[in-house]
């Protein structure tokens, strides 16, 4: 029993490490904030930490796997500008709508797993090409800001609940249930880990590599999709934005380190790369309530990248040189 925690602390080590992190971090951002700790500054918090934290989570599962999404942005954007134009209407079609944003996600994800699997390429090389055509086919769908959004539905997933509970928060923590736990169990799940911890000795013990690594890919374009409907909901409408794209493309990549998942693959947690988006969401919140010049903010986010790559080296560092000594 004494080992069985030990194991389970290590192997949830950076997501704890992530909660903590952010917890302290956002008793400080609400201690300075003219409003202190209220629903409102909540909500607000919440609805933009949630979208970068479906798209950390979609950036996880490919991480896992020991790749890269550079897409993600790309299918965000898609998202939002599919979902002005088709999720509206009556209740069954805007829940149509809903399904055919999802689907559109799915597919963008499935076209990266083929490129990446059949197609032989390098994750990165598959997704900026995969990219530039999910940014071209947003641009065609909404070359200027606009469209709309059945506004019942939004206004129920970003308002605030009995009590003051963020909506988007709800809707965040059911994904995690109905998706990420059930995945993380089962066998599939565990294939995508012993792919990112060794593709070589996973093929060779029977994984079913190929099949893992659609998954993964797969899963990110739907969890793009959802982030990107969520845009649409805070919205109510669609913009295809390159800069938008570029920059929660970065940021998701920045969430899943500082939310301990190993961009070497095989070592981390979703529900970590939730906590990492939370601290930089809060990161730029403290930046804006400490009234740090705009300026020096890029630089600042940064250097915090820059260390959290650093610090998630080290510990693979530290491996390779104890295996060169039993080389």
């Amino acid at each position: 029993m004494r080992g069985d925690w030990r194991y389970h602390f290590a192997e949830h080590r950076g997501t704890l490490l992530a909660a903590l992190v952010f917890v302290l971090m956002f008793a400080v951002y609400t201690g300075n904030h003219p409003a202190g700790f209220s629903a409102n500054v909540v909500q607000t918090a919440a609805n933009k930490g949630v979208l970068l934290a479906l798209l950390a989570m979609a950036q996880s599962f490919v991480v896992l796997t020991s790749g890269i999404d550079l897409s993600i942005g790309a299918v965000f954007i898609l998202s939002n500008c599919l979902a002005s134009w088709i999720v509206d209407g009556s209740p069954a079609m805007t829940a149509l709508g809903v399904l055919g944003v999802l689907a559109a996600g799915i597919a963008c994800g499935a076209v990266n797993g083929a490129l990446v699997i059949f197609g032989r390429l390098q994750p990165i090389v598959a997704t900026i090409a995969s990219g530039a055509i999910y940014f071209g086919v947003a641009l065609a769908l909404r070359p200027d800001p606009g469209g709309d959004v059945n506004g019942d539905l939004a206004d129920t997933l970003t308002g605030q609940l009995a009590g003051g509970i963020p909506a988007s928060l709800v809707v965040l923590l059911g994904v995690v249930l109905l998706i990420w736990l059930p995945f993380r169990r089962s066998a599939l799940g565990r294939a995508v880990y012993a792919v990112g911890s060794s593709e070589a000795a996973a093929y060779m013990s029977g994984v079913a590599t190929e099949r893992a690594k659609f998954a993964a890919y797969t899963l990110a374009g739907l969890f793009a999709a959802m982030g990107g409907l969520m845009l649409t909901f805070f919205t109510y409408s669609g913009e295809a934005s390159s800069s938008n794209a570029a920059t929660y493309t970065l940021n998701s990549i920045a969430a899943v380190v500082l939310g301990g998942v190993s961009l070497f693959g095989g070592t981390g947690s979703a529900v970590g790369a939730i906590f990492g988006a939370l601290i930089f969401r809060t990161i730029n919140d403290l930046l804006f309530v400490f009234d740090l010049d705009p300026l020096w903010q890029p630089l600042f986010l940064g250097l915090v990248l820059l260390v959290s790559v650093c610090i998630g080296s080290l510990r693979l560092l530290h491996l390779r040189n104890r295996l060169d000594l039993f080389g």
